[in-house]
């Protein structure tokens, strides 16, 4: 909030550190202050998400899972939220967070397995604080705030982050989440990665209001645009909304203006309704190029920064392939042996019958 206690209204210009040719940005609100290992760091985290990233798609092309969202182009907006986080601090994904869960140290092979379509139960996700992956559109808000206000009532002061697209923000959950979270000052953080399209809906039909930040005033907190393929800008912006969080200041909304380089999902076409010219002018704007150009900028850029990324992403694929490649599928009838702790006689009818077809098919 300003000094006067008024709430300001978002500015329509996204805060930006780094321009589109790797030239630093002056600001004087937001100063990241990272040092030289952390900001590459970064960069092999960018770098190494995008790499796992082709490999998810590839194996779903080779038929080893179900489905795959790519979250090729918001590496930054991703990379930038999640430096910004403690461990302890509660995550809840959306389905395109790759980058968020690498950050956190979650397996890929977990994350495969869920895409296969295996049952795992979120193991190796609420060990990292990070709630399992939410397909529903916008109902992980809701947890999300419910988890702040545990949080308070425990006397941690820890925080938590709703990673939601800009779709979501017309969902009515996402609109309950947000007045319930600013009407009890909660410590939440709503992170809106506008991507442009909600799977083939542009953003531009999605809303009336100058910018997806410009809906937090209507609801009684800050809302910030930032550049969402500026990982620096990413995370001062998410750094500064952390610092009131944990001060007791209440949430923030914070749209990371990014794009969606790839489909919706591999099951998409995205050349039925948006042109190539679009796509051009925001490949442009890869935030992995340029945070490159930034760190070469900065002297801190060396051909052994690229021998390591490309280490490590030929182990994290390969281990990856290991997990998911012809992986056993579990008995179908788990989903009805693990809802209940009981099973209710309606439940144990449809297993019976679901068995028999299967037997008949044999």
């Amino acid at each position: 909030m300003a000094v006067d206690g008024t709430i300001p209204v978002a500015d329509l210009e996204p805060v930006r550190l780094i321009a589109p040719d790797g030239s630093p940005v002056p600001d004087e609100r937001y100063q990241p202050g990272l040092t030289a290992a952390e900001l590459i760091r970064m960069y092999e985290l960018m770098a190494l998400t995008r790499e796992l990233d082709t490999e998810f798609v590839n194996l779903q092309r080779q038929g080893q899972l179900a489905l795959f969202p790519s979250c090729r182009g918001q590496e930054a907006a991703q990379a930038g939220c999640a430096a910004a986080l403690r461990a302890d601090d509660w995550l809840f994904p959306q389905y395109r967070e790759l980058g968020v869960f690498l950050a956190r140290g979650i397996d890929p092979g977990a994350v495969g397995a869920a895409w296969r379509g295996t049952w795992h139960g979120g193991l190796g996700f609420t060990e990292r604080a990070c709630a399992p992956m939410s397909i529903p559109i916008g109902t992980q808000a809701l947890h999300a705030v419910g988890a702040a206000m545990a949080a308070v009532r425990l006397g941690e002061d820890s925080v938590a982050v709703a990673f939601i697209g800009d779709g979501a923000t017309s969902a009515g959950d996402v609109h309950e989440a947000l007045n319930f979270a600013a009407v009890f000052a909660v410590p939440c953080i709503f992170y809106v990665q506008n991507n442009q399209w909600a799977i083939s809906v542009p953003v531009g039909e999605q809303l009336r209001a100058p910018s997806i930040a410009h809906k937090a005033i209507g609801y009684g907190m800050p809302g910030v645009r930032v550049d969402g393929n500026d990982v620096l800008a990413c995370f001062a912006v998410t750094s500064e909304a952390v610092k009131r969080a944990r001060a007791g200041e209440g949430p923030t909304l914070i749209e990371a203006v990014t794009y969606r380089l790839g489909p919706h999902t591999t099951s998409d076409d995205p050349s039925r309704y948006r042109d190539d010219d679009e796509v051009r002018q925001w490949t442009a704007l890869d935030p992995l190029p340029r945070f490159e150009r930034y760190l070469r900028r900065r002297g801190l850029w060396s051909d052994d920064v690229q021998q390591r990324v490309t280490e490590q992403s030929a182990q994290l694929r390969a281990g990856l392939r290991t997990a998911v490649f012809d992986a056993p599928d579990l008995p179908a009838t788990d989903v009805f042996d693990y809802v209940f702790a009981d099973q209710t006689p309606e439940l144990s009818r449809q297993r019976t019958e679901f068995t028999a077809e299967l037997t008949r098919q044999e």
